[in-house]
């Protein structure tokens, strides 16, 4: 299916205060996220003109129709490398055809929301192999490789984008990587590949919760039990979900980045935070990398951790890290990660369990689907400073598209911040917002919704959620005017972790 090439708006946010802005930058003026922004941006990372195939059963599922990108399509070797690292990177084009690739770090830039680093190519197209399904319907690609990306000491922490062109045709799609460091920072800004590559779908119908018995058609798109495995050996497909706000992105190779956690970065980045970047492996593998920061991000949606990732941000914490759970349904499917055929670590997965005890860290509870208005009952909280918040005032639809709820954890000192029932009249469930502290002064806080970076900021290409249809509701959700209460109660947060000890 031929897609029209698609038009972008580049929004610049209005609602970001220039005095908070301004002493943000100054308190900042040497980390390397201030001198990184100062950089000359573009907004040419975006892709205008990309391919998709149809799945090839739609029915009864037409919500999810969006496959793969034949024309051209990747995956890297690893989901994160340290700077002046080399990654390999494994292409299929059908038909084949020579491309180029041009590689950019995504941040706030002047508003752009990008930075070319690198342009290669050209490097001739082959069409490759689809992997026959494996043990539990594992589909793990085991491709040439096309070509390495050479990582430049100089680039600093951050998600990449490979925007890759195919020379013949013109079409387009992303491969993702971040780039990690060392150093200290004063926050870790997780990002949540293991959720991405569990909705991925690519080559059709192989996500972590497709099964298909084997030797039947009996197919089951949404299967939330113990059984199908993915890799990270194979592209992100397009995410095609319908969400109960009918949001329906197009990512094409970049997982679900530039939906849930980009607003979050290109925002922070716009303000000067000294942050830098990891990968959900990154969490699991270095525990001790945890430690460098003041603050760990857990943003957008988060669902899938490991039993190793639970119990290393749990000590960190209690070694003092401040969290924020920006983010709903988080800590919710416990997954074991596994070597790759040729023996990578950590490049297959499936799910063990759920999470019996994820609000004994978060503070509440991971649930699925649902919405609500996010309402303050604790007005006189820090977090509320300068919001112009009362009791019982609310932020509309901010709660969804999946969230946190009751039962909250059995932690001394655990309070309450926003809490409400759901618009579905028989759902029967509440939504609640959370903060305690520890012994060691340090402080967690759940947002306790998906949406909660939606109303920080507008990127360019942001697919920002609106509900025309009354999917669910009859409410319409409109997130493209950014809302100033959010922006700060977040500033609240991560200036006061700005200004602690680590």
């Amino acid at each position: 299916m031929q897609m029209e090439p698609i038009k972008y708006y580049l929004i610049i946010i209005l609602t970001i205060g220039s005095v908070s802005c301004k002493q943000n930058l100054q308190t900042a003026a040497e980390n390397p996220i201030v001198t990184e922004n100062q950089l000359p941006g573009t907004t040419d990372w975006m892709l205008t003109n990309s391919q998709t195939d149809t799945c090839s059963i739609t029915e009864p599922y037409p919500e999810i129709f969006l496959c793969r990108s034949k024309p051209i399509e990747g995956y890297c070797s690893k989901t994160s490398v340290k700077a002046g690292e080399a990654l390999k990177v494994f292409v299929s084009t059908d038909p084949p055809s020579p491309f180029e690739v041009d590689i950019f770090r995504m941040g706030y830039y002047q508003g752009t929301g990008g930075r070319k680093v690198a342009s290669l190519g050209p490097f001739q197209g082959i069409t490759q192999p689809v992997p026959e399904d494996g043990l539990n319907n594992l589909k793990e690609c085991q491709w040439e490789q096309s070509f390495e990306i050479e990582t430049s000491q100089e680039w600093i922490s951050g998600v990449y984008l490979g925007k890759m062109t195919a020379t013949k045709s013109g079409l387009q799609s992303y491969i993702v990587f971040i780039v990690k460091d060392d150093r200290e920072a004063d926050f870790l800004f997780q990002c949540s590949d293991l959720t991405w590559q569990a909705y991925n779908r690519w080559p059709e119908w192989r996500s972590l919760y497709d099964w298909t018995y084997q030797g039947t058609d009996n197919h089951n798109p949404w299967h939330v039990r113990v059984g199908a495995d993915v890799s990270f050996d194979r592209p992100y497909g397009y995410y095609m979900n319908s969400l109960p706000a009918g949001l329906l992105p197009i990512t094409n190779g970049s997982g679900e980045f530039l939906l849930w956690e980009f607003p979050l970065a290109y925002w922070m980045e716009s303000l000067g935070y000294d942050v830098t970047y990891i990968s959900n492996i990154d969490t699991h593998t270095d525990p001790q990398g945890l430690n460098r920061a003041r603050g760990f991000l857990s943003v957008g949606h988060d669902e899938y951790w490991t039993q190793q990732m639970y119990e290393n941000v749990t000590h960190a914490r209690d070694q003092g890290l401040n969290l924020l759970f920006l983010g709903g349904n988080s800590v919710f499917g416990k997954i074991g990660l596994q070597p790759a055929s040729n023996g990578v670590s950590d490049r297959v997965f499936g799910r063990i369990e759920w999470f019996p005890d994820e609000q004994e860290l978060m503070g509440s509870s991971s649930y699925g689907v649902g919405l609500a208005d996010w309402t303050c009952v604790m007005p006189d909280h820090w977090i509320f400073e300068d919001t112009g918040m009362e009791k019982g005032d609310s932020i509309a639809d901010l709660v969804g598209w999946e969230y946190h709820g009751y039962p909250l954890g059995n932690i001394e000192g655990l309070e309450v911040l926003a809490t409400g029932g759901m618009f579905e009249p028989d759902s029967g469930n509440t939504y609640a917002a959370t903060y305690y502290e520890t012994p060691k002064g340090n402080f967690v806080f759940n947002a306790a919704t998906c949406w909660w970076n939606m109303l920080l900021a507008t990127p360019p290409a942001f697919p920002y959620p609106q509900n025309p249809k009354g999917l669910f509701t009859d409410r319409i959700v409109d997130f493209r005017k950014n809302d100033p209460r959010v922006q700060q109660m977040t500033r609240n947060m991560l200036d006061r972790i700005k200004s602690s000890e680590r």
